[in-house]
C-alpha cells in the first residue's frame, strides 16, 4: 500500500477522555492494554507526524446526547456506554460541560484537533461510520486511502475497517495505536481485532511503519 499525503487521509476513531484517560469511563476496562501497548504515546506520534508531513487528519468521534437515552434495545458495549454515561454531551446544539468532560478529546491531543485544519465528522452512533459523514468527507478530499488507529480495536475500529473497504478504499490498521477492552465475562477484545485486521485490512502495521511511511514522502506546499 502506497501511503502518500495527495491521496491518504490519518483517520482516528474516538480520541476521547472516556476510553483513554484513567479518569475515563472506560478505564477499567482498557487500561491495562492501553498502558501494555502505549497507545496513547503512539497516537501521539502519529498525530504529530500526520500533520508534519501534509497528511489530512479526520476524527470520527462518538457522541451521545440526551435523546439517544430513548433506544429500547443494543448489545451489551452500547448499554454499558449509555448506563455509563460515556461520550455524554447535553445537546447536539451546545458545547456546554464539553471541556474536560469524557466526550472531550485527550488533552495531549487537542493541539492537532483543534488547530483549525483537522475535520471532525458527525459522530458515529454505534461503532461503525454508516451513520456520519465520514466518508463523504474523504471522498470530497480526493482520498483513496487511509490510515486508520483509535479506539476501541474490537469496536469501532475494525467496523470502520470493515465499512471503509466495502466503500472502496485502501485501509491500513496501525495496530499498537489502539485498545481493546479486556472483560472478565466477554474475554480479550484485543487477539481477536488483531486477526481480523490481518484477514480485512490492506495493510497491518505499527507507529514506527506509519511514521516511516508518512515520511517518506515530501510533505505538500
Amino acid at each position: 500500500m502506497d501511503i502518500n499525503p495527495q491521496d491518504t487521509a490519518f483517520v482516528v476513531t474516538d480520541p476521547q477522555n472516556d476510553v483513554l484517560s484513567e479518569k475515563g469511563a472506560a478505564w477499567g476496562l482498557v487500561g491495562d492494554k492501553i498502558l501494555e501497548i502505549g497507545t496513547v504515546e503512539h497516537l501521539d506520534q502519529l498525530f504529530s507526524s500526520a500533520k508534519r508531513n501534509g497528511y489530512d487528519v479526520v476524527i470520527s468521534p462518538h457522541y451521545y446526547y440526551p435523546t439517544d437515552q430513548g433506544w429500547r434495545f443494543g448489545g451489551p458495549v452500547e448499554q454499558m456506554m449509555h448506563e455509563t454515561g460515556m461520550f455524554a454531551r447535553p445537546s447536539a446544539l451546545s458545547m456546554e460541560g464539553f471541556e474536560g468532560s469524557g466526550a472531550d478529546w485527550l488533552e495531549q491531543y487537542k493541539q492537532y484537533i483543534d488547530d483549525g485544519k483537522t475535520i471532525v465528522t458527525s459522530p458515529h452512533k454505534v461503532f461503525g461510520p454508516q451513520a456520519n459523514d465520514l466518508v463523504l468527507q474523504l471522498r470530497k478530499l480526493g482520498k483513496t486511502k487511509v490510515i486508520l488507529a483509535g479506539m476501541l480495536a474490537n469496536l469501532c475500529v475494525e467496523s470502520h475497517l470493515r465499512e471503509l473497504v466495502e466503500q472502496g478504499f485502501e485501509v491500513a490498521v496501525v495496530k499498537d495505536a489502539t485498545a481493546a477492552p479486556n472483560h472478565p465475562r466477554l474475554g480479550d477484545g484485543y487477539p481477536g481485532a488483531v486477526v481480523n485486521f490481518g484477514f480485512v485490512a490492506n495493510s497491518v502495521i505499527t507507529t514506527d511503519e506509519a511514521v516511516k511511511a508518512m515520511g517518506a514522502t515530501p510533505a505538500r506546499p
